[in-house]
């Protein structure tokens, strides 16, 4: 079963002040929770590209240790741009950024389709992974207010 998480949220910043965040690499452990133990052990090294391959580690569970590879398929500047996971926890993973012009700022929009591994047994712990991710990204709003201020 594919599973699907959207987010959005309004910061007071340019297009540009954005982009520029969003797109390296490096800034994605500045808005990820401690408790996570996130580190980017390869490709961050540029903005993000078209077949970008970025590799990280992550303990999303009780220490145990994970490695997670992901692609940056597709980019349009200033304006979106797609990681897809090639090997990591899930079975698969699409996430799509937006970035929406508003007024007095950017709407930055994130669109997650997930699958979990192991067929119907997987599908046994969304409601703990759905749960996670939630906060992970409750966590990331925070991060992002507090690097930038609200709106």
């Amino acid at each position: 079963m594919i599973h699907f998480l959207h987010r959005s949220q309004i910061l007071p910043i340019s297009t540009e002040e954005s982009w520029t965040f969003f797109s390296d690499p490096k800034n994605l452990a500045a808005i990820t929770p401690d408790l996570m133990n996130f580190k980017i052990t390869g490709g961050a090294e540029r903005s993000i590209y078209p077949g970008q391959i970025v590799s990280y580690t992550v303990r999303p569970f009780a220490g145990m240790k994970m490695n997670w590879v992901t692609e940056i398929t597709h980019v349009k500047e200033k304006k979106y741009f797609v990681d897809e996971q090639r090997f990591g926890p899930y079975s698969f993973w699409h996430h799509k950024h937006f970035f929406n012009p508003v007024r007095n700022g950017i709407e930055i929009e994130d669109i997650i389709h997930y699958k979990l591994p192991y067929g119907t047994f997987g599908n046994l712990f969304h409601s703990i992974i759905a749960k996670q991710l939630k906060e992970i990204f409750d966590y990331r709003k925070e991060k992002l207010n507090e690097i930038f201020g609200k709106l």
